[in-house]
């Protein structure tokens, strides 16, 4: 697969220091109250500081969020077959919310996505939660990006998470997983908050058991196929995260 030409992911986090933190956000504890998602130390971004990235701790999952695109910069979950099997017997809810924990001017709207012609596309699957609550927290629009239909409904969907979910299923777990978005360098955007449409989404996998991690990496687009995956320094490359900072995994 050719390299893209689109920026690095780090050109949102420069752009997410425009908007300021507020005092309600400040008493946020952050990643330091669900490191258990993280394998090792928390990702890095490589060139840019993330000084306006909203870090939000979920009950199965964390994001960091993004300002500045209104998405989040990365959803990161610790999946074990356990966990997927008591996620079958939940009911998808599809009661989506804005982020109350977010700034007004921060926060994606309901209605940024009303009519967009985009799906509101989750980066930890809902089909991962293993309970009622957590079913419900996935539908947080922090943990959404607009994505195309076809492609959210098709191959991320059919083959890109079902793969994920049948590898954990066969190794037992834990296994790590990243996913996120990647913007080019003047991204389309959706609704009144200009929320921004990836040009890329990855799946980053890893199990610390086996020190393996391998990348999928497709275009947000109709018709996008599912390609070999990538590596892992590759997917730090087009990214500019260290999402396994301290570790060096094989492929």
């Amino acid at each position: 697969m050719n390299k893209p030409n689109t920026p690095r992911y780090v050109m949102l986090v420069a752009a997410a220091c425009l908007f300021p933190a507020s005092a309600s956000l400040a008493a946020e504890p952050g990643f330091t109250s669900c490191t258990q998602f993280f394998p090792a130390k928390i990702p890095r971004l490589t060139e840019e500081p993330a000084r306006a990235v909203r870090e939000l701790c979920f009950d199965a999952f964390a994001v960091l969020y993004s300002a500045a695109s209104k998405t989040p910069v990365y959803a990161v979950e610790k999946l074990t077959r356990e966990q997927l099997v008591d996620a079958q017997d939940e009911t998808r809810t599809n009661r989506f919310y804005p982020e109350a924990r977010l700034r007004a001017a921060e926060r994606a709207m309901l209605d940024d996505y009303k009519g967009s012609g985009f799906d509101r596309g989750h980066m930890a699957p809902a089909g991962d939660m293993p309970t009622a609550q957590a079913m419900a927290q996935s539908f947080s629009l922090a943990n959404m990006v607009p994505q195309v239909p076809e492609n959210n409904r098709g191959v991320w969907a059919k083959s890109i998470e079902t793969a994920t979910r049948k590898y954990v299923k066969r190794t037992g777990g834990p296994v790590f997983v990243f996913t996120g978005p990647v913007f080019s360098k003047h991204p389309r955007t959706i609704g009144d908050g200009q929320v921004w449409v990836p040009t890329y989404l990855y799946k980053l996998v890893y199990d610390p058991r086996a020190n393996r991690a391998w990348a999928h990496w497709i275009e947000n687009s109709e018709g996008s196929r599912e390609a070999p995956p990538i590596s892992y320094r590759e997917l730090v490359h087009r990214t500019g995260i260290e999402f396994l900072p301290g570790i060096q995994p094989g492929s």
